[in-house]
């Protein structure tokens, strides 16, 4: 072989990438509906970062902002199918997996404070992972997403009642909100995708929002509503999942590297959402009109709350891990 040829071929091995000491990137797609300059989405991009560092560049987190990868609905089948390897969801997420008891979570009036979903949440996390694991899904770490208030266009709500003929909406895949207004009657509401929430507001066929404030905030929301009630109505959570084949897939030091690196960023997000998720209320509380409950609207709410919890035992809920959870949360 001359010089020329002998050249010739080390260029295109190098152009081709046919290099011996090169390595294949691992390319992680995950969906979420967070918005990159969120809090959430800031901690991902940190967590983005880390892993391609630690890992020279073998493994590259590409994210799906803003509901790129359609709603949590879609973010599941697509894992199922290969189109995602992971997703930032919300517990309504989580339940398209098959495992809707994770929605005890964020049933309305059933946790007093965060405190109390904490030692629930805990207590059964383990159990929760095996079952995820069941379903071909490895949860790589629990987050928070905020305590969840009602909010509305144009007028307040304090009793159940207040919300008949109101243009209300539930989102897709949640069984949990279609109860709740079945239970108080005379609402026939819509189902509707999350980026399909905002023109709603602007147009007003959408009135009433039960989120979080920073959620609602993030997702300018916020923007569209006059009336926000002090009352919490649940807490919600939510978890970061990946398909398990997917993750066995990869090389077991770059998947370590992956874990560990996101239950590192899975506690700074939860020590700081919920105080951002406070620091959220206070805005909102200053600029909209706020409003108390007093003690016997509380127990309006506390009782429709009982009655569709019981509603859901046995359906949406596992019998033996539904009473565990109500009686921990207790």
């Amino acid at each position: 072989m001359n010089r020329k040829l002998a050249f010739t071929l080390a260029a295109a091995c190098l152009v081709l990438g046919f290099s011996g000491g090169a390595r294949a990137t691992t390319t992680i797609k995950i969906g979420t509906l967070a918005p990159q300059d969120s809090p959430w989405g800031k901690e991902f991009k940190k967590w983005a970062n880390v892993v391609s560092t630690d890992t020279n560049g073998e493994v590259q987190l590409d994210f799906q902002w803003n509901g790129q990868a359609g709603d949590e609905v879609l973010m599941v089948q697509k894992m199922r199918s290969g189109q995602l390897d992971g997703a930032a969801i919300t517990a309504v997420g989580l339940a398209q997996t098959g495992v809707t008891d994770v929605l005890l979570f964020n049933m309305p009036g059933l946790f007093a404070n965060w405190g109390k979903l904490d030692v629930a949440r805990n207590a059964l996390k383990d159990e929760f992972n095996k079952a995820f694991e069941a379903k071909g899904f490895t949860v790589g770490g629990w987050g928070d997403v905020g305590a969840a208030k009602t909010m509305t266009v144009g007028f307040e709500v304090h009793h159940p009642a207040d919300l008949k003929g109101k243009p209300c909406f539930f989102v897709a895949g949640d069984a949990v909100g279609p109860a709740i207004f079945s239970g108080i009657g005379g609402i026939t509401p819509k189902q509707l995708l999350v980026n399909e929430i905002l023109p709603g507001l602007t147009s007003g066929t959408v009135s009433v929002v039960i989120a979080p404030p920073l959620a609602a905030e993030q997702l300018q929301w916020a923007s569209r509503i006059t009336h926000i009630s002090s009352q919490t109505t649940a807490f919600s959570v939510g978890a970061l999942i990946f398909s398990t084949a997917r993750l066995q897939g990869i090389p077991q030091n770059l998947r370590d590297t992956l874990l560990a690196r996101g239950n590192e960023m899975n506690a700074r997000l939860t020590a700081s959402i919920r105080n951002l998720d406070a620091q959220a209320y206070a805005r909102m509380k200053a600029s909209k009109s706020s409003y108390d409950l007093n003690d016997g609207e509380k127990r309006e709410w506390s009782d429709l709350f009982a009655h569709v919890r019981q509603s859901l035992r046995g359906t949406t809920f596992t019998p033996a891990l539904f009473d565990k959870v109500v009686q921990l949360a207790q």
